[in-house]
């Protein structure tokens, strides 16, 4: 309420008056604050479904999704190809730093096998022509690498269609844009939330079978600023772990016991 009290109080100021630039420069404070709180709360939102998810996934290995990342930007089918010509089928899993890789059962099509998965931070990614790639000698179509920066290797992945590539590659760009936007905002979900996010998927999994209800889509954002757009300031009056404070949902665990067979998680 505060950004539409200050907006109508600019509103009514002539820019003329000596308290304009005072008002206007609360105002665009708040509306930050505002957008950092919102932004804040989707993203401990996200969290839990991603925590469901992973719980869902046969053969987990190496640390918790949540250890790095907090929110899904994309998935989908992709065939990966090795340098002999090898290809796999996959289903892939784009988080903000990672690229989770997994394997769908032959009999079974809603259960998936972990795979392994990529540092988004340490690879670039390499848009192909389609045809033969003189690197690999390979014949490719819709293709596009992933080549780290650490090491020589190198991730060749195929979309089925045209349209499925350019949705991986702007899906790739978006992945590094909220990654930078993140450190910019310094948006972080404390330790305490991770551990509590996978603690309830863990016991809302205990003694089920294995198996996610459909694919996983990327939650929509706010109708806030585009992300590119978005520059939020907090001042520096307002410390940032009361900010982050207002944002923190009020679990209570019998409602999500009493409501948690009714939602689904990541479902269309």
């Amino acid at each position: 309420k505060y950004p539409l009290q200050l907006a109508e109080l600019l509103k009514y100021t002539t820019p003329e008056h000596s308290d304009y630039n005072n008002i206007k420069a609360a105002y665009e404070a708040m509306k930050n604050v505002a957008c950092l709180i919102n932004e804040r709360k989707r993203r401990l939102e996200s969290i839990d479904k991603i925590a469901r998810w992973q719980v869902s996934i046969v053969g987990w290995e190496g640390l918790d999704i949540l250890d790095r990342s907090s929110e899904l930007i994309h998935s989908g089918e992709l065939t990966k190809v090795t340098r002999h010509g090898k290809s796999q089928q996959r289903t892939f899993f784009l988080f903000d730093h990672q690229l989770v890789s997994c394997k769908k059962d032959l009999l079974r099509r809603d259960v998936l096998y972990y795979r392994g998965r990529t540092d988004m931070d340490d690879v670039e990614l390499v848009d192909l022509e389609d045809g033969r790639d003189k690197d690999w000698n390979l014949s490719v179509k819709n293709a596009f690498k992933l080549v780290s920066k650490s090491t020589d290797e190198v991730h060749l992945f195929c979309a089925r269609k045209q349209e499925d590539k350019v949705r991986w590659l702007q899906a790739c760009e978006d992945e590094r844009r909220r990654v930078r936007e993140d450190r910019e905002m310094g948006m972080e979900i404390s330790e305490n939330q991770k551990k509590l996010a996978m603690l309830n998927a863990q016991k809302a999994g205990h003694g089920k079978s294995k198996g996610y209800s459909g694919c996983p889509v990327a939650p929509p954002h706010q109708n806030l600023h585009p992300l590119h757009q978005r520059h939020v300031t907090v001042p520096t009056s307002v410390p940032q772990q009361q900010v982050f404070a207002l944002a923190e949902p009020k679990r209570k665990p019998s409602l999500f016991w009493h409501t948690f067979n009714k939602l689904t998680p990541f479902k269309k």
